[in-house]
């Protein structure tokens, strides 16, 4: 069975930056944004490490991790559960490289992280329980960001 299903893959190929939770060698919680995010296939996800050093330390010590994409418009999105293998080369490596590459991504690649996934779950604004449309909402934070 699909993890990732078509309507999973068109959000995350739409809203690019995610955070991603660690746990550090003393147990302390890390949270990164990533901006590299994708659905790799239909159970995996990638992301590359361009600037990630503690995000790194905390994975090779510790491969559980958690990965929170969200719409900024329409406060929708997914949680993202799994366990990672940090990529330094080899075949899966230069695919996921070489797909970056030919979507743009131009900064130093020092390593791919690659999420097997467990779970995903999805994740609403309470203001929906209210009874607020997906229209209202967007309508809500456009004007809250264009008056930034």
């Amino acid at each position: 069975m699909s993890l990732i299903t078509s309507e999973i893959q068109k959000f995350l190929d739409q809203n690019k930056l995610g955070f991603v939770a660690t746990v550090n060698s003393d147990g302390h919680p890390n949270v990164s944004p990533k901006g590299t995010i994708i659905g790799w296939d239909d159970d995996s996800l990638a992301f590359v490490n361009i600037r990630s050093p503690d995000t790194v330390n905390n994975l090779k010590n510790n491969p559980y991790i958690e990965i929170n994409v969200i719409d900024p418009l329409l406060r929708k999105g997914f949680l993202f559960s799994g366990t990672c293998t940090l990529l330094n080369d080899g075949v899966l490596f230069e695919k996921i490289f070489t797909h970056y590459r030919s979507i743009g991504v131009t900064s130093m690649i020092n390593s791919i992280v690659f999420v097997k996934l467990s779970k995903i779950s999805s994740v609403t604004s309470p203001l929906y329980d209210t009874g607020m449309s997906e229209i209202q909402m967007k309508s809500k934070w456009k004007k809250h960001f264009e008056e930034l």
